[in-house]
């Protein structure tokens, strides 16, 4: 007997989007395969297919399907051989203060004002910064997989970051995190060791961080946490 998750599987469509600009390496066009239809796609399904380098922003999932371009490479931290560096480890330690806490998954004007001051300072003129209150809630508060909207706030209880993952069966999944960006000591760093700590407390052994792509500045980080894997092929292998 099949399991249900491999029949939804099965029940799944695949089709190819027409090519836009690519977003991280400029003067490139983009694809993406997108899975469809969208009310299929819940927890177990969603688990699978981000085994399979898919991943999601809204209801719309996808993965890089592009005609002459695999720059985008699936990335994923083995939690359980983790070995944080000196620089990690620092910053580890000077967020200790920082107090985290699960949040309803809601429009908060408190967490959109924080998200509007991170895109327009950090990927102004991206496309991303002109985000009103309705595009931000289909990005990162509409779903149907298990999701989880974290935040953090410092001892006066002033909000710092905030994180969005997916809690898949095999480990997590960094959605998006955006923070103050002002703020000093890298609270983008202390995010991912954070759901790194946080996969271990759940006996997860991923913790999935998208794309990796070596010729974009902005993806390029990804691999500063070792050791990690790459999904080349179909196969998942040690970077």
């Amino acid at each position: 007997m099949s399991h249900p998750t491999e029949l939804t599987l099965k029940t799944l469509q695949f089709y190819s989007t027409a090519s836009y600009p690519c977003s991280y390496i400029e003067g490139r066009e983009a694809r993406s395969q997108v899975a469809a239809p969208t009310h299929l796609i819940d927890a177990a399904t969603y688990s699978h297919l981000v085994e399979k380098g898919f991943r999601r922003s809204g209801l719309f999932t996808y993965r890089p399907h592009c005609d002459a371009c695999q720059a985008c490479q699936p990335i994923r931290v083995d939690v359980e051989r983790f070995q944080p560096s000196r620089t990690q480890k620092k910053l580890w330690r000077r967020h200790q203060h920082l107090r985290a806490r699960n949040a309803p998954l809601e429009f908060e004007p408190e967490h959109f004002e924080l998200y509007r001051r991170y895109v327009s300072t950090r990927h102004a003129g991206a496309g991303m910064d002109d985000n009103d209150q309705s595009q931000y809630t289909q990005f990162l508060l509409t779903t149907r997989v298990d999701t989880t909207l974290i935040e953090f706030r410092d001892e006066s209880g002033i909000l710092q970051m905030v994180s969005i993952i997916d809690i898949l069966d095999t480990g997590l999944s960094a959605v998006y995190t955006f923070f103050d960006p002002h703020a000093p000591g890298s609270l983008g760093t202390y995010g991912v060791l954070w759901q790194i700590d946080r996969c271990r407390a759940m006996g997860l052994p991923w913790l999935y961080l998208g794309y990796w792509i070596g010729e974009s500045r902005k993806m390029a980080y990804k691999t500063q946490y070792r050791p990690c894997e790459i999904l080349r092929a179909g196969h998942w292998s040690s970077l």
